[in-house]
């Protein structure tokens, strides 16, 4: 039985994946990536950091029940969702992707899954960064589960090796990680993820060794008000999509633990040196990855459902 089991889902993936394909819309919604364009270039012109909270909504989506944007649905009386759970609490673009899907459904009703829209629009956002442009396949259903236990996401303090653990058990590489990783050249991060490192590293009472000192006079002077700010983790082109941050960590200015140890670790820095020294090779391996990451646990054919409203299941 479990031989039959284990052949019938290698069988099954495969078939899953190959019913997302570019352009799934084209006769049910021929508008619907424009529509969402659009949208995230409303919000683009008024708010650039919005490429890097599209991107860890999108990796926060996809590692939980997969790319089925469970992540979205609030929690009721019932039952409390992935919203509520620590990593999700500073997650934001929500309302964009409500003003999009509110905007589908008056052209397409119930035709254009939540779950496509979040994948499409952190596809726009990175392009309008200064990213790579690629062809998203679509055709994600929605899932009807958001369960607050079940958000285990990797942390920014762990190890390369820990880390990988969770990105390996999605059928990613270490390649990959490093790869998608890079967003963070577009990112910011409380400063409760890595005022750890400024202080009393370890219990050392000193900074993290493993981090510039000038980095960490920045860090402090940004930190020291105490109501828990952010800063960028690409310290050089913030607002850029480009491979600055890896030429930041292998410069010891990683902010955040695993960013750092990408550089450091020998797992991970010869893919780090590649990058920080080719620039169309990660534009071209990012776009690869998030298509990759993009197929995580996909919900396909009639399974699921399509989100009236992507807050609320129907």
């Amino acid at each position: 039985m479990k031989i039959i089991f284990v052949l019938y889902f290698t069988i099954l993936l495969p078939l899953a994946l190959a019913q997302l394909k570019v352009g799934f819309y084209k006769t049910s919604c021929p508008r619907a990536e424009s529509i969402v364009k659009a949208a995230v270039q409303k919000r683009f012109n008024t708010d650039k950091s919005i490429t890097a909270a599209l991107l860890r909504m999108h990796f926060h989506d996809c590692f939980v029940r997969g790319c089925d944007a469970s992540i979205l649905i609030d929690s009721t009386n019932q039952s409390r969702s992935e919203k509520e759970s620590g990593p999700n609490l500073t997650v934001r673009g929500y309302e964009l992707i409500d003003e999009a899907k509110k905007a589908l459904e008056k052209v397409c009703p119930s035709k254009v899954s939540c779950a496509d829209i979040i994948t499409l629009a952190t596809r726009d956002s990175v392009v309008l960064a200064g990213g790579p442009s690629y062809d998203v396949p679509t055709g994600r259903r929605d899932g009807r589960v958001s369960n607050i236990n079940e958000v285990n996401l990797p942390g920014p303090s762990l190890s390369v090796s820990q880390a990988f653990q969770s990105f390996k058990d999605k059928g990613l590489t270490m390649d990959d990680m490093v790869t998608l990783l890079g967003g963070h050249t577009v990112g910011v991060a409380h400063c409760f993820f890595f005022s750890g490192r400024l202080t009393n590293f370890q219990g050392t009472g000193k900074p993290d060794p493993s981090m510039d000192a000038g980095l960490v006079t920045t860090l402090k002077g940004i930190c020291g008000n105490g109501s828990n700010p952010t800063a960028f983790l690409d310290q050089g082109t913030s607002f850029s999509f480009d491979n600055e941050f890896y030429r930041q960590i292998r410069g010891k200015k990683g902010v955040m633990k695993i960013d750092q140890e990408l550089a450091d670790d020998r797992l991970s820095s010869g893919i780090v040196s590649r990058f920080a020294s080719n620039a169309n090779l990660f534009r071209t391996r990012f776009a690869q990855a998030m298509v990759k990451m993009g197929n995580i646990q996909v919900i396909v054919g009639n399974a699921g459902e399509i989100r009236k409203n992507c807050r609320v299941i129907n």
